[in-house]
């Protein structure tokens, strides 16, 4: 008989720890940002908006979170797969569910498990999904 260990709970300390790593990173190259953190079902644990952030970022911050979650993938690679011909290409309009491939979610991992995701908006693409994985990337 094989035993599965669930892997431990994305904690609300640490989802804290996530927006303020991202909004450092942030800070740090002069971007106002919103982040926002999930736990593995979804559920809000963090969020926080600059004040300086654009309004919709918090929108945008929350489904690139999402997308990364559902999807177990980093936005910033899924972009070219909801291109025309792409194989997602009708995934965005095929669900009710908030989407948004456009970089800036990473998907949080503890021992191979998905545990949550971080979603960053309100910079360029690139540098949301820079702020992001230096956010995860304080977790390991």
């Amino acid at each position: 008989m094989s035993t599965t260990t669930a892997a431990v709970p994305l904690t609300t300390q640490e989802a804290e720890a996530l927006v303020t790593a991202a909004r450092r990173a942030a800070e740090a190259a002069g971007v106002a940002v919103s982040v926002t953190v999930l736990d593995a079902g979804g559920h809000l644990l963090a969020f926080r908006r600059d004040d300086r952030a654009v309004l919709i970022s918090g929108e945008t911050s929350t489904r690139k979170a999402y997308t990364a979650l559902q999807l177990d993938a980093a936005t910033a690679d899924l972009v070219a797969a909801v291109q025309p011909g792409g194989s997602f290409h009708t995934l965005p309009t095929a669900l009710d569910r908030p989407l948004l491939f456009i970089a800036g979610g990473v998907p949080v991992r503890r021992d191979g498990r998905l545990i949550g995701a971080v979603g960053v908006g309100g910079g360029a693409p690139e540098q949301d999904h820079g702020f992001a994985v230096a956010a995860v990337e304080t977790l390991a």
